[in-house]
């Protein structure tokens, strides 16, 4: 359920979070820069791998293993390695699979007899109301949190951050909440560092998300995929479909603000991963909807292996997570943004408005690059390893 759609291309930059500016989100593409494509004809030296690392500092990999996970390991890190091979990562990988299997089987039996809600050449069990729902969501935020806990994230630490405002709008929003009380608001944004993101936020608030339409017929994640009411997309097909999944996420965002018992929205208005010290413009999908978004970012210390998944094939990924003993996540939830009646008018603004107030809270440094640039620099550094 990645959320890499489209490519976009501009000229990369960044700037400190103190001066910030708005996947690709899995609901909008509205950018036209001509899309740049790597030259496979001209071989990338390892002189030019700074320059490529300057340039495409999103995506570059900082932790032990080094540039796509194939650095040399000092003696001490492969020794630590080989015993986690051996020892851990059969362990982990029973445990994950049998939690998996394990909710597989309870979706399936509260899906026995109930016909999914099929809408806009969509499909999902997330509007099916009583017991049936409610065994579905508790256990899924409780087996996503087991799958967390087995991949060595013990704990999380979630920290609520208040905002300090003198803008009037904003003190007339803080008004109407106390004497009308708070909205609810129609989609959680996040910033996106690794496909572990959806499992913290399946164990936190059990949201839909945007994903392949291929994923709800693969084994076991399908029948999942249609529980947590992911809206599916074709990717690879760039007909008129894409604005259809739109309108879909767009009224499936109005209907979680309107309505307590619908399930909320969860998009990545990046729409690729960076190695969790960037945040990379946002798409206006999660905006359209001129709802109330409420802003969660996320982080990952590492000491060895970073589970950021940037530059490093998804394979190595996992096994070098799999082989570190404790992981991290950091997470901060900002307060319920509430857009401005310039910001309904103009998504845009809406969308640079809150990706400015994520990088000052969370520290993260603005980029221009996007997933077209992303796939330039994986095709450089496949050419130089």
């Amino acid at each position: 359920m990645e959320s890499e759609l489209k490519d976009l291309n501009s000229k990369p930059s960044q700037s400190k979070p103190v001066a910030p500016e708005p996947i690709h989100d899995e609901a909008s593409n509205n950018d036209n820069r001509p899309l740049l494509k790597p030259d496979s004809t001209t071989p990338i030296s390892s002189e030019n791998l700074q320059e490529l690392e300057k340039k495409f500092a999103a995506y570059v990999r900082n932790d032990v293993y080094g540039t796509m996970g194939r650095g040399e390991l000092p003696i001490k890190e492969k020794v630590v390695l080989s015993l986690a091979l051996i020892i851990l990562v059969p362990i982990r990988v029973v445990a994950a699979l049998t939690i998996l299997i394990l909710y597989y089987l309870i979706c399936r039996i509260c899906t026995l007899f109930s016909a999914p809600n099929r809408e806009e050449e969509q499909e999902d069990y997330a509007h099916m109301g009583g017991w049936r729902r409610a065994v579905i969501v508790q256990c899924g935020r409780a087996l996503s949190r087991a799958i967390l806990f087995v991949l060595g994230f013990y704990w999380i630490n979630e920290s609520y951050r208040n905002r300090n405002t003198d803008e009037k709008s904003n003190n007339e929003k803080e008004d109407k909440n106390q004497t009308e009380g708070p909205e609810r608001p129609g989609v959680i944004i996040s910033n996106h560092i690794s496909y572990l993101d959806i499992l913290y936020h399946m164990s936190s608030s059990f949201p839909s998300f945007v994903a392949k339409r291929s994923v709800a017929k693969l084994p076991l994640v399908g029948l999942i995929s249609k529980c947590l009411g992911c809206v599916y997309v074709q990717r690879e097909s760039k007909s008129s479909d894409f604005k259809g999944v739109s309108g879909v996420v767009t009224e499936r965002i109005r209907e979680a603000h309107q309505n307590k018992s619908a399930p909320i929205m969860m998009l990545f208005p990046e729409g690729t991963t960076t190695n969790g010290d960037f945040l990379l413009p946002f798409k206006t999908g999660a905006f359209l909807a001129k709802t109330p978004v409420l802003p969660v970012i996320l982080r990952y210390p590492y000491q060895r292996f970073s589970p950021a998944w940037d530059s490093i094939s998804g394979v190595r990924h996992v096994i070098f997570l799999l082989c570190q003993f404790v992981n991290h996540i950091e997470v901060t939830r900002l307060p319920v943004y509430y857009p401005s009646q310039q910001e309904k008018d103009d998504p845009k603004l809406y969308a640079n408005n809150v990706r400015r107030l994520m990088a000052s809270e969370g520290n993260l440094i603005l980029s221009d690059i996007g997933l077209a640039e992303k796939r330039i620099y994986h095709a450089a550094l496949n050419g130089l390893f």
